[in-house]
């Protein structure tokens, strides 16, 4: 009886091992483009990817296609927070805002699981919370941030517009103040911290020393965050995810944005913890974020919205990736390329995209093939006549999508 008794403490003391915590933060520092993230070997992301790993990633969906988006701040904050693109967030611009909330956002995702996860949003931009995630709107079941620090840029008794919009610089010092309290005493379950001022700084003085030096002012107020995570893994039974990313490139020479170049569409993403073979460019996106915090933090995504996510985890196990079609009379071959070729790949299609209005799809079952086949051929005349199709790629550790449009 008391070998028993001693083996039934090893193994809960096992256990407990494995038992803390998970909590998960990820930080938007708007409009800097790889190269200069790249140069400047900024402290605290390469100290951050240095604990897990760094890479460039993109950002503007396919160039010519139907998620082609354009590379414009507010577009890629909600690129990573729904893990979609324009064509279905919805989300074109900086200005009149008109989100698509049956994409859910990260937050929504948390919101919904049966566990009461507490969330924060420490940000220079108040429209993130109450436009793009859409706290308290019906669209989004009333959500609720639980920890807010924002709408500084509103108060201008506070923070009165300066010259070269310094007064940006000073509301980003007091959100990542905020941001590091925030987390070391609150320690919310998902957080989003945004740094705005580095986008500015770039369109007002461009490639320069000026633009060089709110980069590294920007890393050391990603630094605090950085410090609170570290003092609660020191302190406390938990395990921390983060992240930090941008939303956009630029243009060559530093000003501009919006459009599809090469440095525009190239972005970075650094992360502490271990990823998997899909956190390399070419494929990896700002798209994948959502997905891999969703998995790190063991969030359950209903099967309609994660159907809809064009991004995949940068963490754990995965199958299949590039996904891509080909329409060819009445049929459409689709091909893909592996991480494991032995993986089983159900296919599933829809003629209707009423998802977006908030309805089901009706989804049909075509097949379910060896991911090693990389290919498979759609008969159309087998599902009902459209212009439109979605295809769906399931497998154990990974779903891909892609539409079709005749």
């Amino acid at each position: 009886m008391k070998y028993i008794y001693c083996l039934l403490l090893l193994v809960l003391s096992c256990l407990n091992v494995d038992a803390k915590t998970k909590k998960a933060v990820y930080i938007i520092v708007d409009g800097i483009p790889a190269d200069q993230i790249e140069r400047l070997h900024t402290p605290a992301i390469f100290d951050i990817a240095s604990h897990g790993a760094y890479s460039r990633a993109y950002t503007g969906g396919e160039v010519g296609a139907y998620s082609e988006t354009p590379t414009i701040s507010a577009i890629g904050y909600t690129n990573l927070l729904t893990s979609t693109w324009l064509n279905k967030h919805n989300v074109g611009g900086n200005d009149n805002l008109k989100p698509n909330y049956n994409y859910w956002t990260i937050f929504r995702i948390a919101k919904e699981q049966a566990k009461d996860y507490k969330t924060a949003v420490y940000s220079s931009w108040t429209d993130n919370r109450t436009v793009l995630i859409g706290e308290g709107k019906p669209e989004t079941n009333h959500l609720k941030i639980d920890y807010v620090a924002d709408g500084y840029e509103l108060d201008t008794t506070r923070f009165p517009q300066e010259p070269k919009d310094l007064h940006i610089y000073k509301i980003d010092e007091l959100v990542s103040e905020k941001a590091a309290k925030g987390i070391r005493e609150d320690a919310p379950d998902l957080s989003w911290v945004y740094l705005w001022y580095t986008d500015d700084a770039g369109h007002l003085e461009g490639n320069g020393a000026y633009f060089d030096d709110y980069v590294y002012k920007a890393d050391k107020q990603i630094a605090r965050v950085w410090e609170a995570v570290k003092y609660r893994e020191a302190n406390f039974d938990e395990e921390w995810m983060i992240v930090v990313t941008t939303d956009h490139g630029r243009e060559e020479n530093g000003h501009g944005h919006g459009k599809q170049s090469e440095r525009e569409r190239t972005t970075w993403i650094a992360t502490n913890i271990a990823v998997n073979e899909h956190f390399n460019p070419p494929y990896l996106s700002i798209t994948d974020i959502a997905p891999s915090i969703c998995r790190f933090m063991e969030f359950e995504i209903p099967q309609a919205i994660r159907w809809e996510q064009d991004g995949m985890p940068f963490t754990g196990k995965v199958d299949i990736y590039d996904l891509r079609t080909l329409p060819y009379d009445n049929t459409v071959l689709l091909t893909w390329k592996c991480y494991s070729e032995e993986a089983p790949v159900t296919i599933y299609a829809a003629s209707t995209n009423t998802f977006k209005e908030g309805k089901e799809d009706k989804w049909i079952k075509i097949a379910t093939v060896s991911s090693g086949q990389k290919e498979y051929t759609v008969d159309l005349s087998m599902l009902p006549a459209s212009g439109f199709y979605k295809f769906v790629l399931v497998t154990p550790n990974t779903n891909l999508n892609r539409w079709v449009i005749k």
